[in-house]
């Protein structure tokens, strides 16, 4: 899970900010005015912006180096106050500014209602000499990242200059840059890895609709000619939206939560991507595990993190709910923490419709071959395909429960094609097991999983034992007499 994952050091530049919080309750309104009287009780701060995402990035057991703006007021030294909270964030990158004014944002509320957001921040373009610094600083720390998130409130931070001298050192060292955008013109953004817009953002840069997935993926394809990378859109409730530049759109559903506050939820999403990247998963199962970060984030109030516990736990209870069930893009995390600890990933596949002696016998002699075993099932609409219409007796969801209740079963994916051969390199397990009556030359899979170094294995059949011969079995057994009326 997540938290066997080794994560790296992330460099994090962008706009600052202070976000406070004012707390209290209104029980009357103003004799002066139309307006509530809030009875303050408490007042709270913590860093927004790209503080916040190196806030959440340090949470999820991140090493952060932060560069970016501050002032000479009082506002600065509560800003390093808060980061100072969080041993992992390096502030020794900051610029600090004297005729900088630290950009803060308060916000009044009343229980869990928002009653006004007061902000402050420069209204002075940043002069040159202190972008110079600022592209100083983020050299300096790119030294020792693995991954560098661009985190773009549109303060004046990352103007083109930064940007592009951040952008051209990154891609000389070879580090991936992860940009979450705010510019109508996505050009500025050229070199980068990936973007991170949300639905309006998209809209907003390519003049096009959102509504639906057909429009984002348009929209996503117009992004990414501007800029020539990865393209994920956030989608609020209904998850996020991959598109690779290989073509590959990828869709991953927000779990149900109760949301309370957005605020900061793209900064969540934004640090945990980094933070998947900076432990080498891959942009699909990072996507993944970003939905449940920010499905998690939105129950709590205010600008918050997730950690990395709360995140483990997460995933833990979303596979534990169905016993071992997982998509392929969350099997594709579990096997890599499996192997971060050495273990032998062994793969084998079939209908399993009616799990009899046989198919115990290949689940066995499969788990003896290595440490973690998968099973892939076939699809309702895959079985059908290959067993006639009459089959599945047992839908997909039933066979895959009874499957992962098995001791020897690790984990239950279902694909949907005839073979399993697109689960097999997306997995790349180390052992593939098949029943003996099969070649090795004809097991589906096996060609890949030997040009790693894998092994096809084939196990022993039990005789006499198959589904199609039980099914065949109970159609030909006479039945037994109806019992006649009085």
């Amino acid at each position: 899970m997540i938290s066997d994952f080794i994560f790296g050091r992330v460099l994090i530049i962008g706009d600052l900010l202070l976000d406070c919080y004012i707390h209290g309750s209104v029980d009357r309104i103003s004799p002066e005015a139309p307006v509530p009287v809030l009875l303050r009780a408490k007042h709270s701060t913590v860093p927004g912006g790209a503080a916040n995402v190196a806030m959440n990035a340090a949470a999820l057991g991140c090493t952060v180096d932060l560069v970016g703006l501050v002032g000479q007021d009082s506002s600065a030294r509560e800003f390093r106050k808060a980061i100072g909270r969080q041993p992992n964030i390096d502030p020794g990158h900051l610029v600090e500014d004297a005729d900088w004014v630290t950009i803060t944002k308060t916000r009044v509320l009343s229980g869990r209602q928002q009653i006004v957001r007061i902000d402050e921040e420069p209204s002075v373009v940043i002069p040159a000499a202190v972008q110079e610094r600022l592209i100083a600083a983020a050299l300096a720390a790119m030294e020792r990242a693995d991954v560098i998130v661009c985190s773009d409130y549109a303060k004046g931070v990352l103007s083109d200059g930064v940007l592009q001298a951040v952008i051209r050192a990154a891609n000389q060292r070879g580090i991936p840059v992860v940009i979450d955008p705010k510019r109508r013109d996505l050009t500025a953004y050229k070199g980068a890895q990936l973007i991170t817009p949300n639905r309006k953002e998209l809209a907003a840069a390519t003049g096009l609709p959102v509504g639906s997935d057909t429009e984002i993926h348009f929209a996503a394809l117009a992004a990414q000619e501007q800029f020539g990378g990865d393209v994920l859109v956030t989608r609020s409730e209904e998850g996020m939206t991959l598109l690779e530049r290989n073509g590959r759109m990828t869709h991953a559903h927000v779990p149900k939560s109760e949301v309370f506050d957005v605020s900061g939820a793209g900064d969540t999403v934004v640090a945990t991507l980094a933070g998947m990247i900076s432990a080498r998963a891959d942009l699909r199962t990072a996507m993944v595990i970003a939905t449940n970060a920010a499905s998690i984030v939105v129950g709590k109030l205010g600008t918050a993190t997730v950690s990395r516990a709360e995140l483990s736990a997460a995933l833990k209870s979303k596979i534990d709910r169905d016993g071992v069930i997982a998509t392929l893009p969350q099997a594709q995390a579990m096997i890599e923490a499996w192997r971060q600890h050495g273990a032998r990933v062994v793969f084998t596949n079939g209908c399993f419709d009616l799990l009899h002696p046989g198919h115990i016998a290949l689940i066995q002699a499969a788990a003896r071959e290595g440490d973690k075993l998968i099973v892939a099932l076939n699809s309702d609409a895959s079985v059908r395909r290959l067993k006639g219409e009459e089959r599945p007796l047992q839908d997909e969801r039933a066979r895959a429960i009874v499957m992962g209740a098995l001791r020897d079963v690790d984990l239950v994916v279902i694909f949907e094609e005839d073979t399993p051969y697109e689960t097999i390199c997306a997995l790349r397990p180390d052992i593939i097991v098949k029943g003996a009556d099969y070649t090795e030359d004809e097991v589906v899979g096996g060609d890949i999983v030997k040009s790693y170094g894998g092994r096809v294995v084939l196990a022993d059949l039990v005789s006499g034992r198959s589904t199609t011969s039980i099914v065949s079995k109970m159609k030909t057994a006479p039945q037994a007499d109806t019992p006649s009326g009085p």
